[in-house]
């Protein structure tokens, strides 16, 4: 997944404007570096997207509600048993 949001576009131009005034070439290239950096490092935490995080919850919500029909009609039916 690539990392692509505000705050590491920031934390990128801070980053290069410690550096001071590189040439525009090696600017762009530490930029591109670091950004590649950061996104492999990202990666490796196994982070999700809000999207994804979402989704999942949505899911998640859905088969517990499920979960809880199907467990009160089986406490019905097992009422009914002789």
């Amino acid at each position: 997944m690539i990392f692509k949001t505000e705050l590491l576009d920031r934390l990128i131009e801070q980053l290069t404007s410690a550096l001071g005034q590189p040439n525009s070439a090696s600017r762009d290239e530490i930029k591109s570096l670091l950004s590649a950096s950061l996104n492999a490092g990202l990666a490796r935490l196994n982070l999700v997207t809000r999207e994804e995080f979402d989704a999942q919850s949505a899911l998640l919500a859905r088969t517990r509600e499920k979960l809880d029909q199907l467990e009160t009609t089986l406490a019905l039916m097992e009422r009914e048993q002789p």
